[in-house]
């Protein structure tokens, strides 16, 4: 068989399960640690329930994913998780699903395991949104999500300081409400609202304007320029006004 006959047959194939997002859809992907809980309590020596340099390595990765040549216009993250906002009119690969997920998910694992200086992976899904209101929705979702890990996580690892087992420390948090564990922490002398915002809300990077002052060796003297660098927001707003300012970068894109 000519090789252009078996490439036209064989691709039929590879293509067969394709799907491509709307071009008329806002376009969020999320990013998750494939086993990370593992990693970061047993294989790394992290601080429990939140370690800086765990945070700075998923800040660092949110960098990369947005400078790796797709149009993002927000990142957030939180825990081991990583949430990606296009740009409305992002079109590379015509928005093939598997080629989203395949690049941000290699490059996310690749970001984050150099930084850690071991192997490590991020899995990757496209979330599809039909309106601003959704894209707002998913966001204040994220951010909820945050503050009820940043709860669970202090409460149970201050009992697990405090000698209780794994099986013991998790059966008392289980079904409890929120109010019994803010009381819980404060009952410790742990006041949950005085906490990092980082930990309870998560962490948004963007793209700033910032003007440098360069030399223009012709003329010999000082130029200013406007460039975009990413910036790192580790005291995000909460309700309406976060989700204002999530939908804000899609408006000054």
């Amino acid at each position: 068989m000519k090789f252009d006959d078996l490439d036209t047959k064989m691709r039929c194939y590879e293509q067969s399960i394709d799907q491509h997002v709307l071009s008329d859809m806002y376009l969020v992907a999320r990013l998750d640690g494939r086993s990370f809980s593992r990693l970061t309590k047993e294989i790394c020596d992290f601080e429990a329930p939140f370690d800086e340099r765990f945070r700075d390595m998923m800040v660092n990765t949110v960098k990369t994913l947005m400078d790796c040549g797709f149009r993002v216009v927000y990142g957030f993250t939180e825990s081991d998780e990583i949430s990606l906002l296009f740009h409305v009119d992002e079109d590379t690969f015509g928005r093939k699903v598997r080629k989203f997920n395949s690049i941000l998910a290699g490059t996310a694992s690749a970001a984050f395991s150099l930084q850690l200086g071991q192997v490590a992976a991020l899995d990757c899904r496209l979330v599809p949104l039909p309106n601003l209101e959704r894209v707002q929705d998913y966001f204040l979702w994220r951010q909820e999500d945050a503050h009820r890990n940043a709860l669970n996580a202090h409460c149970y690892w201050m009992l697990r300081k405090e000698g209780m087992g794994v099986k013991e420390a998790t059966e008392m948090l289980e079904g409890k409400s929120v109010s019994f564990k803010n009381e819980l922490l404060f009952s410790r002398g742990i006041n949950f609202d005085k906490l990092p915002s980082w930990q309870k809300r998560g962490i948004g990077v963007y793209w700033a304007d910032v003007e440098k002052v360069g030399y223009n060796p012709i003329t010999k003297q000082e130029v200013k320029a406007t460039r975009k660098t990413l910036s790192v927001n580790y005291e995000l707003p909460l309700g309406e006004e976060y989700a204002k300012y999530v939908v804000s970068f899609l408006k000054d894109a």
